[in-house]
């Protein structure tokens, strides 16, 4: 049981200041913490006992007990890593370390907070699917792109469609059997948000990839999938999100693909063949 300082880092800008102040509290002090009751906790951190309970429930976890299991987990593994933004003239070699670290981490940490039981509902949803449609504007698109290409060579009818258009015209003729996934990394992405509105209202699954915490997207999607990564004032061209959200859809492709092993692995083989052949 681990991901309580991820959660608390991912939900920061979205919480009340009264909750902040006890969030960065945690985070600045997570050993002290989890020898803490409610009382000493609101008292080293300025805050109320009502306000670390309306955290916890920001957080998704049952209780104070729940949040320092949480932290705890977090304490008994490696130390403390902090994401690395990029510098004026920094070094190849630094670079190199840094962008590295940074992805290494947030797949780490998206492990931590990842929801088996929606991770599982979800490859039932893509087993079972006459079609799927993924939708993502920008760099959220070119994930789209490569989910399509993964369930088209296990033999899914998948589709991804770079024009906006297309994505929301699609969406409005998808059906009950059809799986929609709307990504998003900040999961307020208005186009995507809309897709995954019209999928619903005709009825297919929806599915999301967001980043942790509330979000718009999500609220739409019957089976939420949250991931985390360094997403800082400096975006780096969203690097760190576009390597969760890949890491997500290849165990989703996985998923499906292990279930019905025999067919993909002779779908597989057919694809590669004719890749070779086409030189």
């Amino acid at each position: 049981m681990d991901g309580g300082l991820v959660r608390l880092r991912e939900i920061l800008g979205d919480i009340t200041p009264s909750e902040k102040k006890i969030a960065k509290y945690i985070l600045q002090h997570p050993e002290q913490t989890v020898q803490m009751s409610v009382a000493l906790l609101a008292e080293a951190s300025g805050g109320s006992p009502a306000a670390i309970i309306r955290l916890c429930k920001s957080m998704s976890v049952t209780g104070f007990q729940e949040l320092k299991l949480k932290v705890a987990g977090d304490l008994q593994g490696n130390k403390a890593f902090n994401y690395k933004e990029i510098q004026p003239d920094d070094s190849i070699e630094n670079i190199i370390n840094s962008v590295s670290s940074n992805n290494i981490q947030s797949i780490k940490d998206t492990v931590k907070i990842l929801d088996v039981s929606m991770i599982s509902k979800a490859v039932d949803a893509l087993q079972n699917a006459n079609r799927i449609f993924f939708y993502g504007i920008g760099a959220s698109n070119l994930i789209a792109m490569d989910a399509q290409y993964k369930f088209l060579r296990i033999s899914r009818m998948s589709f991804s469609f770079a024009d906006p258009h297309l994505q929301i015209g699609s969406s409005t003729s998808l059906q009950e059997n059809d799986v929609a996934v709307g990504i998003s990394y900040s999961g307020e992405t208005a186009q995507v948000i809309s897709c995954l509105n019209y999928a619903r209202e005709c009825n297919a699954t929806t599915i999301s990839i967001t980043k942790w915490g509330t979000n718009t997207l999500s609220s739409y999607a019957d089976i939420p999938l949250m991931i985390t990564s360094t997403e800082n004032e400096i975006r780096s061209g969203a690097t760190s999100s576009r390597i969760t959200q890949l890491n997500v859809i290849d165990i989703l492709y996985l998923g499906v693909a292990s279930r019905s092993y025999d067919q993909s692995v002779t779908h597989l083989e057919k694809s590669r063949k004719a890749i070779r052949e086409f030189g």
